[in-house]
């Protein structure tokens, strides 16, 4: 196998047709300050897609995942609600209408807390291994991981290619956020890469400082037990904690600090707790050399770096070297993020030579920006070729799932509109024919039967 026909695809999520402002997400600044806004799923939805479509015709693999299903009205029977559809959403609107906002999130668009992968190349089996994230910090986010274990097994069906493992057990003990907190490093794609699983607290004693202020979402135990699955081995792999401090200025995930991709890591300097272990460790385990790009606080602020999302970006390899930044809008509202990449990123020894802004605006009001839309799935030429269904991008797709988000989604929602049982319908009628558009076959619970 050429190491030149394997290639990052990046799974971008489809925002839901539920999409909308309802803060849960504790910790997550943006989130939780545009809390009760109204939002607008088609533009959401379409903002994604034209993300994708622009990186596409640029040159770059892309695949696309399908929303949940929501109202997760199963989660509300469980937890006590009866009736018909439309009793149970008019009672959890009246007597627990955060449980109804939970059950009604449109969080599976980021699909980098989708699970974590190994590429071929990396595994002893040589096949593609996959864990979904059991996402169990937050009820509106633990709702998530079957079906997207069912979505991945779809997609990814081929065993003699692809391997699947269970959802690590949803305790605080094995808090697994998913990719969001992993990053591959390597020379080419095809090339042995180091992992490096970031994490923010220890279960089982032993551990350092620890946040004050909000949760540490990823445990060190998770990301070990997720290499095992794998089969990664000791020199493989790279463990290191956020900054408690990051956590408590709120970069919930370490790809709101610090993005990697082929040799290059970008973050700021507040990423790591020990940084110059985990840069030692990497260093001592690639087999080609690490590119650091530090991004000092002097330079960005924690506050401008958050608000920003400068490190959520999604960082591109390119056929001559070179990579490509794809910021949100954001970046360029914040005068310091906006200089430093122009002054000391473009212009810095290390191969960005491009930034690409894109607007995000409806996700990352939500808190996720780019990079927090994607899976990144590193994939052979036989691999690609082995995927079931329609979910690797081209035009029609594109045009496709456009005049599928214009036919179902509203253009506006509010909090209260989540217990209209219309729109339930709604996203049942939209999923049924998204499916068969993107022949995955019955991955929803209300097409189990």
């Amino acid at each position: 196998m050429s190491v030149h026909s394997i290639r990052e695809v990046n799974f971008d999520g489809l925002v839901g047709l539920t999409h909308n402002y309802s803060g849960l997400a504790h910790g997550n600044m943006a989130s939780m300050s545009h809390g009760g806004l109204v939002s607008n799923p088609r533009e959401g939805a379409l903002q994604g897609l034209a993300k994708m479509k622009s990186l596409m015709d640029a040159g770059y693999a892309q695949g696309v995942l399908p929303p949940q299903q929501r109202p997760d009205l199963g989660a509300l029977r469980d937890l006590g609600f009866s009736g018909s559809n439309r009793d149970i959403l008019a009672r959890a609107a009246q007597q627990a209408p955060q449980l109804l906002r939970a059950v009604c999130s449109a969080s599976s668009m980021w699909t980098a807390n989708a699970g974590t992968i190994t590429p071929g190349v990396d595994a002893p089996d040589g096949r593609v291994h996959f864990t979904p994230a059991n996402l169990q910090s937050s009820f509106h986010r633990y709702l998530e991981p079957r079906t997207t274990g069912r979505v991945l097994q779809a997609i990814f069906r081929d065993e003699q290619h692809f391997a699947h493992h269970p959802v690590l057990p949803a305790t605080p003990a094995f808090s697994d956020e998913g990719a969001a907190n992993h990053t591959r490093l390597c020379g080419e794609y095809g090339e042995p890469g180091v992992h490096l699983f970031v994490y923010g607290r220890q279960a089982f004693g032993g551990g350092r400082s620890e946040p004050k202020r909000y949760p540490a979402r990823q445990t060190l135990e998770a990301s070990q037990a997720v290499a095992r699955q794998h089969g990664l081995s000791d020199a493989q792999t790279v463990f290191a904690q956020q900054h408690p401090e990051a956590i408590d200025a709120g970069v919930f995930h370490n790809d709101v600090i610090a993005v990697g991709n082929g040799p290059v890591l970008l973050y700021h300097e507040m990423a790591f707790l020990d940084e110059a272990r985990t840069l030692d460790e990497l260093r001592a385990k690639m087999s080609t050399p690490l590119i650091p790009i530090r991004v000092s606080a002097e330079a960005v602020s924690m506050e401008d770096a958050v608000a920003s999302y400068l490190f959520n970006s999604q960082l591109l390899s390119n056929p001559d070297g070179t990579m490509t930044l794809v910021v949100p809008s954001e970046c360029q509202e914040r005068e310091a993020v906006w200089r430093t990449l122009q002054d000391f990123i473009l212009a810095g020894n290390n191969p960005i030579g491009e930034v690409i802004v894109k607007d995000v605006k409806q996700s990352m009001r939500n808190g996720g920006g780019p990079a927090c839309l994607r899976l990144r799935v590193v994939l052979s030429d036989a691999e690609r070729a082995a995927l079931s269904g329609r979910v690797l991008l081209d035009d029609a797709l594109y045009n496709d799932l456009t005049a599928w988000v214009s036919r179902h989604y509203r253009d506006r929602l509010t909090t209260d509109d989540l217990a209209d049982p219309q729109l339930a319908t709604e996203v049942l009628t939209a999923l049924d024919e998204l499916t068969q558009l993107l022949n995955i076959g019955s991955v929803y619970p209300f097409q189990q039967g």
